[in-house]
């Protein structure tokens, strides 16, 4: 005899939530579209119009929706890069990964993005790496300073890249990077040299479109970060610091 389990409890709200969500994500409500007014949407979902409030609340915690300046009026929006790696970042470090593991996912991402960016770079793209070489080359004294170039640096030639998912999936990684590299930079007297010369040769291949030599030295560089943390003394097997909330 078939048997089935009984349904989940679910309030009103999170289906109304739900539903709305559903046509967010199915491209029928697209980023800047207008949702009908909080009575409409109750006269339409059959519910209170608190039951409504309390689904784009929930709506806008996920930022897929966000009011409109000056108005009640609720527009479909969409989550930010930095926002989305904020949550992923911190999730990470509440999983305890480590230094090792952010070391060995960016050695496998950040060759191939240094290789697209050989192959597709544009002027406007080579312009915005050679000024993240340049800042780091001028100022990298401080700790802070340092490691926010690294990050500027691997952001750029991901752009430069032209692939927004290995974009979006770089970032929380760099967030947890900065975390760890700022434990260690000042521990070991090296790093900052040898970051300025990994950057100028991977820019100089990319410039070339040099895709070989761009991957080549981009994984040196990836590999070089294990060295660092070597050099200071710190177990590459810790976990790695929660990125800071800024």
């Amino acid at each position: 005899m078939t048997t089935f389990a009984p349904l989940p409890f679910e309030p009103g709200y999170r289906r109304v939530a739900t539903a709305i969500a559903t046509r967010i994500l199915d491209r029928t409500l697209r980023e800047g579209h207008s949702l009908p007014p909080e009575a409409e949407l109750a006269d339409q979902f059959a519910v209170n119009r608190s039951t409504i409030r309390e689904a784009l609340r929930e709506l806008e915690s996920a930022e897929l929706v966000t009011r409109r300046r000056g108005t009640k009026r609720m527009v479909v929006t969409r989550p930010a890069v930095e926002q989305i790696a904020g949550r992923v970042g911190q999730s990470l470090a509440l999983h305890d990964v480590t230094v090792r593991e952010v070391w060995q996912t960016l050695e496998l991402i950040e060759p191939p993005i240094a290789a697209d960016a050989a192959s597709h770079a544009e002027a406007t793209a080579l312009e915005a790496i050679r000024s993240a070489v340049a800042r780091y080359a001028a100022d990298h004294s401080s700790a802070q300073q340092a490691v926010a170039g690294v990050a500027d640096f691997f952001r750029a030639v991901a752009i430069a890249s032209g692939n927004r998912v290995l974009l979006i999936t770089q970032e929380p990684l760099l967030l947890l990077l900065v975390a760890a590299l700022e434990v260690m930079i000042d521990r070991a007297p090296p790093a900052r040299a040898r970051i300025a010369i990994a950057q100028q040769q991977i820019l100089a291949a990319i410039e070339a479109h040099d895709v070989v030599t761009a991957r080549e030295w981009m994984g040196k560089h990836v590999r070089d970060f294990r060295r660092g943390f070597e050099i200071s003394g710190i177990d590459v097997d810790s976990p790695v610091p929660a990125p800071r909330r800024d």
